[in-house]
């Protein structure tokens, strides 16, 4: 079976490093401090509170997953905040989409709490169950409708060649259109911050729950 694994911070996860991953996923398994405590609500100071309760409204890991480190530079993160409101509920990509670009970081990346928290999300919206289960297990998935075709592409030229092919450019922009193409752009650099947060700061998926992941091997 033939996998992809990303550039960058994502290189560095091969099958030797599965022990190491899901010790870091599994918290309490891991013995070791966590490298950024957990924030509660009761816990943020007068800049980081209304944060916080905005967090609580939209998250579905509470103050977990990325919160709880970007929480500690509050300005940062209410921007950070604002932005991932407009890219998550007010983009002008299409909700399935927009959940699948989200997962296509997730898998590349191997973000534990990126896929467990938007792949019911992107069911919901509309991708295909079997769509998910190929991105999840590494392979470019069979089945895509042509815009979801086009937004992995695009994506994954990106993301790992760090260039998108005339033809891959011109393919997606006549789908979905140019806005939806620089919102498409932003999504997926975000999400990418985003999961180099969570990876950096050993934050994984809320107690008792399974990594959805396992670590890709190059091919």
């Amino acid at each position: 079976m033939q996998r992809w694994i990303g550039a960058g911070s994502a290189a560095a996860l091969g099958a030797s490093s599965l022990m190491l991953t899901m010790s870091i996923f599994s918290g309490a398994l891991s013995g070791r401090e966590p490298r950024f405590a957990q924030l509660k609500l009761e816990d943020l100071n007068a800049q980081q509170h209304p944060l916080g309760e905005e967090i609580l409204k939209v998250s579905s890991v509470g103050l977990g997953g990325p919160y709880n480190p970007l929480l500690r530079s509050p300005v940062m993160a209410d921007r950070l905040f604002k932005l991932l409101d407009y890219l998550r509920f007010n983009t002008s990509v299409p909700r399935r989409l927009n959940e699948f670009a989200i997962l296509i970081q997730a898998r590349r990346l191997t973000s534990q709490v990126e896929w467990y928290a938007h792949y019911p999300l992107a069911i919901k919206a509309g991708l295909s169950e079997s769509v998910a289960a190929d991105l999840k297990e590494g392979k470019r998935p069979t089945g895509m409708q042509p815009d979801e075709a086009a937004v992995y592409d695009f994506c994954m030229e990106l993301s790992t060649k760090h260039v998108v092919s005339d033809e891959t450019f011109k393919r997606v922009k006549d789908l979905i259109g140019e806005q939806q193409l620089v919102d498409l752009i932003v999504l997926s650099g975000t999400y990418i911050t985003v999961a180099m947060v969570l990876s950096a700061a050993e934050e994984g998926v809320p107690p008792g729950k399974t990594p959805p992941l396992q670590p890709l091997s190059s091919q």
